[in-house]
């Protein structure tokens, strides 16, 4: 073997080495952005409980109808003139911006199930363009809605006392906070979207983070 091709092969050897360390040293970068785009490790805030609540079409609807689903969820209610209206349009953007292959969902619970009944409920869905695949709106009864409100999902419900209303819309103290269950049915995460100082816009990345990251879990 001449000197002339020992130099050669050990410059493309060398150039062959080079380049398998730039494709690990991307392909580490690209799972680290990848990790990071997943947001922080998430805890398991406890399981939810079973219930019994109707949807905006008129069907029964169990926990059994979310099993092997994220679901996001929050609270509120149709005659409500303040945060409920942001809170609705904040989960209408969730809605836009989980991917068509996701397979998570969006249950909105309502606090005034004496008026919101499904047909009323419906309405606001349309309104709303909310996808009937996707995103369900809940009612039923004062108890069931609390205890899957307040008992599993750590939301807060408070109806107000007449003497107490500022106007006639004023009606609940309620969270208006976001919550993610896992595909095992347990709670996962809050995020509060609106408020003084929140960005809703990071509030909503952080909540799409944590879908896609409870999603890839088994």
């Amino acid at each position: 073997m001449t000197r002339e091709y020992r130099k050669i092969s050990w410059v493309l050897w060398a150039g062959v080495a080079l380049l398998l360390t730039t494709l690990l040293l991307a392909l580490l970068l690209a799972q680290i952005r990848y990790r990071t785009s997943l947001g922080p490790p998430l805890q398991d805030l406890g399981p939810v409980a079973n219930f019994a609540l109707t949807n905006q079409d008129g069907h029964a609807v169990s926990l059994d109808a979310l099993h092997g689903h994220v679901w996001i969820a929050d609270i509120i209610f149709t005659r409500c003139m303040g945060p409920c209206l942001k809170m609705t349009r904040h989960m209408k953007e969730l809605q836009q911006g989980l991917p068509p292959k996701s397979d998570a969902k969006l249950v909105t619970l309502t606090t005034d199930p004496d008026f919101d009944t499904p047909a009323v409920l419906k309405k606001r869905a349309e309104q709303v363009g909310a996808d009937p695949n996707r995103w369900m709106f809940l009612t039923g009864s004062k108890k069931e809605l609390s205890n899957l409100a307040v008992g599993s999902l750590k939301l807060t419900v408070v109806e107000k006392k007449p003497e107490e209303r500022e106007d006639p819309s004023d009606l609940f103290i309620h969270s208006t906070i976001f919550v993610i269950v896992d595909r095992k049915a347990h709670l996962r995460g809050v995020f509060q979207t609106t408020g003084e100082g929140i960005d809703p816009e990071h509030a909503k990345t952080q909540i799409l983070a944590a879908a896609r990251r409870l999603e890839r879990e088994r």
